[in-house]
């Protein structure tokens, strides 16, 4: 894959320092911010999230943002969308949640722990839909941008912000959707 870089040392459980910057995507708000330690770095207004809002618990083709907190785990630079930030989606609880309620099997959801834990990308083509990440917005319209929320479950920034955005990104950098 020209273009993406995968975290090899993703998953890998070693505690962050305080200072180390992370991601707040505040679906409600439409609000996304860089945060270092106990203050706020930078503030982007007007992202966009998936077309049928943000849930706990989603499946692939749903339209909805997954709630709760990740990792970035790839950088694709040659992107349709500008950049694309991907995230270790689905979680460890999201794949608890989603068997729980009978939207996995057991062999998928057995997948996706082992996945975990041997510190890899879970399975992205599941259920549960996968390729969630944070992005820019390419060729899409930004005047549908700047009105709605129009993904398939990503969260969109302009070319510009994303672009800002870089900055502060990496893999292993954490991201919390609320």
């Amino acid at each position: 894959m020209a273009g993406v870089v995968l975290a090899s040392c993703l998953f890998t459980g070693v505690a962050r320092a305080d200072a180390d910057p992370w991601i707040l995507v505040d679906t409600r708000a439409r609000t996304l911010t860089v945060n270092s330690a106990d203050r706020v770095v930078k503030r982007f207004d007007g992202v966009a999230i998936g077309r049928n809002g943000a849930a706990e618990t989603r499946a692939e083709g749903d339209g909805q943002t997954p709630l709760g907190t990740f990792e970035i785990a790839w950088v694709n630079d040659r992107s349709d969308f500008r950049l694309f930030f991907g995230l270790n989606y689905p979680t460890r609880e999201h794949a608890e949640r989603a068997f729980r309620a009978h939207l996995i099997d057991l062999s998928t959801y057995l997948d996706i722990q082992l996945a975990i834990d041997n510190h890899r990308l879970p399975p992205q083509n599941t259920r549960l839909g996968g390729y969630i990440g944070i992005h820019g917005l390419g060729r899409a319209d930004p005047d549908i941008h700047a009105s709605t929320n129009w993904t398939q479950g990503c969260v969109a920034l302009t070319d510009q912000q994303i672009k800002q955005l870089a900055a502060w990104i990496k893999p292993g950098t954490r991201v919390v959707i609320r």
